[in-house]
């Protein structure tokens, strides 16, 4: 597959005081997707990659494409991640055939399991109001024990049920990292590794960065997508930048025959023959070690689902922490003071994915195409706080 034509290059012979038309801080699945993106519609990018000292969430993610239980209290929120989920395998396979390797995702289902009928039953009540006010189309099934058991073998008998969205996957979160970053230089962007961003100064006709080494550049627009990184940078941006680290545990073993069929937002069966562990929510600050209470309760909660993972070794294990607004959903915001800037930021990066590919972008350059995002701007946390 070819790369598209680069019209943004006409904006160098225009402007040839400015370095590029987009700068897009942060080189993490987020901010490579826009990219990507960003690329496809005739831009020139540039991408700023401070590298794996910053606290990067992509090295620590869980490889899920999630649907359920993403937008129970906020329905545009649902919306948009079933609009992502169902764009994924398009998004998939044009990364595999341009890369010549495929990303593993599989998406047939995956399951929400539950320990107790009060749990489960609980959880079925907030997903039929959901399916109520997304007037009917939020599919999912409620399966019981037994009728679990016979999708998943090896459950134990602690498992009270599960509710399954057979639009749910999961992917090989490296394989599409590695990918995205070399389809973005494939196609003309720039990625420049181990440049973390010191400041981005707002100009008369655009936005001048500089990095650590004291070099600087000048874009007409900047897309803050640096994840934690954004507390530094987003106020001077006229952004209020309500986010928070939230540490994640994740445990892998020793590969072994197939034990899980379809994933659960807990374990999964990565496609090297690993079983993923996780994930931990814990509020500990920028604190990312790990901690072995929590490693144990992970492995034991595991072992509670499938027994028969007590006898499969641990290999290895890892901590990250996640970028978490103040409710749990992207932010999408065009500074009102600076317009050529924008922040971008979410905790569900991998399953977001597809999206900021292929939607966003068109709201970034403010394409007739571009969705209705209004719903995920920072001015609802005014609202709340009113």
């Amino acid at each position: 597959m070819s790369a598209p034509p680069n019209y943004g290059i006409l904006e160098k012979l225009i402007r040839p005081d400015m370095d590029g038309e987009y700068a897009v801080i942060g080189g993490g699945v987020v901010g490579l997707s826009v990219a990507f993106g960003l690329i496809g519609l005739g831009k020139t990018v540039t991408v700023f990659d401070e590298g794996d000292g910053a606290f990067r969430a992509s090295r620590g993610n869980f490889g899920l494409v999630w649907v359920q239980s993403k937008g129970l209290e906020q329905p545009a929120y649902a919306r948009w991640t079933r609009k992502s989920a169902a764009a994924w395998s398009g998004f998939a396979d044009e990364l595999g055939q341009a890369s010549g390797e495929g990303l593993a995702l599989r998406q047939d289902g995956g399951y929400g399991m539950h320990m107790s009928e009060d749990s489960l039953a609980h959880t079925v009540a907030k997903y039929e109001k959901l399916k109520a006010d997304l007037d009917g189309d939020y599919p999912f099934e409620v399966l019981g024990h037994n009728a679990l058991k016979r999708e998943e073998p090896n459950i134990g008998p602690k498992v009270a049920g599960a509710i399954l969205h057979r639009e749910d996957g999961h992917v090989n979160p490296l394989k599409l990292l590695l990918s995205l970053a070399s389809e973005v230089r494939r196609r003309g962007g720039n990625v420049r590794i181990l440049t973390p961003v010191e400041a981005v100064e707002p100009i008369s006709d655009g936005f001048r960065i500089r990095v650590r080494d004291g070099s600087e550049s000048r874009f007409r627009h900047v897309v803050l997508c640096a994840g934690l990184g954004a507390l530094a940078l987003g106020r001077d941006l006229g952004f209020q930048v309500p986010i928070r680290p939230q540490r994640g545990q994740v445990l892998i073993t020793e590969k072994t025959e197939p034990v899980v069929g379809r994933p659960t937002d807990t374990i999964r069966q990565v496609d090297e023959g690993g079983v993923q562990i996780g994930a931990s929510k814990e509020e500990a600050g920028l604190d990312d070690r790990e901690t072995l209470d929590t490693t144990a309760r992970l492995a034991h909660a595991a072992i509670d689902v499938f027994p028969c993972l007590a006898d499969v070794n641990l290999v290895r294990s890892w901590a990250a922490l996640r970028i978490m607004s103040p409710d749990g959903i992207p932010i999408y915001q065009q500074s009102r003071r600076y317009p050529g800037a924008y922040f971008v930021t979410c905790h569900s990066g991998i399953t977001l994915a597809a999206a900021h590919a292929r939607y966003l972008p068109l709201w970034i350059t403010g394409h007739s195409d571009a969705p209705d995002l209004s719903a995920f701007s920072e001015e609802r946390f005014d609202v709340q706080t009113a």
